[in-house]
């Protein structure tokens, strides 16, 4: 037992001192329990198939493909409509917005679908996320008081009163305390995430200095200036006929940027785009949507004389990109010609961008001029900036020839910022119907299967990239860190650390009184939570609660409540909670910061509950 709470006390140490990574701070600690014989190699390693870690696991991929899809900004927007300029209205609608779903979707569910969200959120109002993030991880446990299903201790001590032969619980007999629970929260966390958390700052400024984004290159270089977007209707002359037979850049002096050819099944919920970059061969078909360059008097000539179709006209409105461009398969970037390259004093035409890397060349920048028109008759300069167009593999590809360019910014990373909107329909019905699997109980189906099948179905159905996308969305380091904290309640329990710690502490608290006894009961529940899951922490504690209350004839609901309370609202650890591990690497936490900022709430929560309860639940 003592060799353990050493072993236990070193991590916290290290955990708090922060200079070691914390995932590797509890794997160290595991595998000392494991050396020293404490836990067997199959209990050590039994976290890391434990339900709550692959739900973790799986729930990192619905967050990411919610991202992705740009259903997060979506969402944001909306909920930044409510909130106007007002920093303090975004942060209530935060807290209000995450508790309300807490109360019916697992405190890990609730964060990871409002992750992604609250980020968009933080950036659209150019607010440090880190302020609200955490606020985000404890909302969702303070909405987990609200109902019976809202968190696992809240049906740990259902389950103890019922096998006591006491009246159980209805759904709603925690929303009192729920409902305090989180008013306490939004009093204490407001002023604490202003003055801690909003110091922190992004290590990032200088990469998005340096790299332009895909909005500035289309500004930069007026693409959305000279852009006609046409459709290739039933009636439409070019039916069956290949770019090179209309010989569009000689006749109209346009040239093609993108062929564009979308399906759209199931009223609108699937929907599949395809964007190909125009090369001669390129056959057209009916549906097509025809991206042109160049003087927009010459395009509507074109449309005339082919019969073609304006997109609002055919039912192809998506439109909503920069200016009218999307970059899912193809996009844009910048390359800087070497003065010693052999390309230099060559006519564009005669380099062969697009025969030998797949690449057109859309722009030319030269001292500070655009050049846009006529550029295969141009010649190059050491020293000219081009700006490429073709699909986002063959743009990373230019960075291997590079004794003739320097491609700017990262192409591969720009794509990955890139949201397929045209998915965010089928990953908010993927979404909901996980929340339906873990709601409603007439599924027989569990969370963490819910869950897996969400995550599956992101990736099956398109809403990433490829499937190495959706595994970049995995925080490893906090997959780790609870899976390897999860064992230590194993240890604690199997030595008897935890029985003697608990059973010492409440029963020498009973003298003094039922108001004594109910606040030991919470706080001493709340310190074994910062160590053991909330859950093992419920089941060991309720059983002593009930005893507890029974030995001096009180009624033992109002000590149940305080030991589901502690267990729930433990906000000073980054493992205590996986909503709490979720957020720390987002956040760009430090393990004294969960203590700052949780500690203060922790203990004014518990402060008020301890006069608070026996109002609700009489002694």
């Amino acid at each position: 037992m003592v060799l353990t709470l050493v072993i236990l006390a070193v991590s916290a140490l290290f955990f708090a001192i922060g200079k070691i990574r914390s995932d590797v701070v509890a794997v160290c600690a595991l595998i000392l329990l494991m050396a020293f014989g404490v836990l067997t190699p199959e209990e050590a390693l039994s976290g890391f198939s434990n339900s709550v870690v692959i739900m973790m696991v799986g729930l990192f991929v619905v967050g990411g493909a919610i991202f992705q899809t740009g259903l997060a900004k979506m969402i944001s927007g909306r909920i930044m409509k409510l909130a106007g300029n007002s920093e303090l209205r975004l942060f209530l609608l935060v807290m209000i917005v995450t508790s309300a779903i807490g109360a019916f979707v697992s405190n890990t569910g609730t964060v990871a679908l409002m992750l992604p969200i609250v980020v968009s959120l933080a950036a659209k109002s150019n607010i440090n996320s880190s302020r609200l993030l955490m606020p985000l991880a404890f909302a969702s446990s303070l909405g987990g008081m609200l109902t019976l299903i809202g968190t696992p201790p809240n049906l740990v001590i259902q389950d103890v009163l019922t096998d006591a032969g006491y009246e159980p619980l209805s759904f709603f007999s925690f929303t009192p305390v729920g409902l305090i629970s989180i008013v306490i929260g939004i009093m204490v966390l407001l002023p604490l995430s202003k003055f801690i958390l909003a110091k922190r700052k992004n290590d990032d400024k200088t990469d998005k200095v340096r790299a332009k984004s895909l909005e500035q290159l289309v500004d930069e270089y007026r693409l959305a200036d000279n852009l006609s977007i046409c459709v290739v209707g039933k009636d439409s002359l070019i039916k069956g006929k290949t770019i090179v037979e209309l010989d569009i850049h000689n006749r109209y002096s346009l040239s093609v940027l993108e062929v564009r050819r979308e399906t759209t099944r199931q009223k609108g919920i699937i929907k599949n785009v395809n964007q190909m970059l125009a090369g001669p061969r390129t056959v057209l078909q009916e549906g097509d949507i025809i991206y042109l360059t160049g003087d927009k008097a010459q395009a509507r000539r074109f449309e005339e004389d082919y019969l073609l179709e304006l997109p609002e006209k055919s039912g192809h409105g998506g439109m909503e990109g920069q200016g009218g461009l999307d970059f899912y398969d193809i996009g844009i970037a910048e390359i800087v010609l070497l003065p010693m390259s052999s390309l230099v004093n060559r006519l564009l035409k005669e380099v062969g961008f697009r025969s030998k890397y797949n690449i057109n060349i859309v722009g030319i920048r030269r001292k500070g001029e655009y050049i846009m028109d006529n550029l295969a008759d141009v010649r190059l300069h050491g020293g000219d900036v081009l700006l490429v167009q073709g699909t986002w593999t063959n743009i990373s590809r230019l960075g291997n020839e590079e004794e003739h360019w320097v491609v700017l910014g990262q192409p591969l990373e720009e794509a990955a910022k890139v949201t397929l909107d045209y998915k965010a329909p089928l990953a908010a019905c993927i979404m909901l119907l996980m929340i339906a699997m873990m709601v409603f109980d007439f599924i027989p189906i569990a969370p963490v299967t819910a869950v897996m099948i969400a995550a599956v179905l992101m990736v099956l159905t398109g809403c990433f990239r490829n499937v190495e996308a959706a595994y970049k969305t995995i925080n490893w380091e906090s997959v780790v860190l609870i899976a390897a904290m999860l064992p230590m309640s194993v240890a604690l329990e199997k030595t008897g650390a935890s029985a003697a710690i608990s059973g010492s502490l409440v029963s020498g608290l009973g003298a003094y009184g039922p108001f004594t006894l109910l606040a030991g009961i919470y706080f001493t529940t709340s310190l074994l939570t910062m160590f053991i899951s909330n859950t093992a922490t419920a089941v060991l504690m309720a059983p002593i609660a009930l005893s507890s209350a029974v030995e001096i004839g009180l009624s033992p609901y109002p000590f149940l409540f305080a030991v589901t309370l502690g267990a729930s609202m433990c906000f000073a650890s980054p493992f205590a909670t996986p909503p709490n591990a979720l957020v720390m690497q987002a956040g760009r936490y430090s393990f004294m910061d969960y203590v700052k900022v949780g500690l203060p709430l922790q203990i004014a929560i518990g402060m008020v509950m301890v006069f608070v309860l026996p109002l609700l639940f009489p002694f």
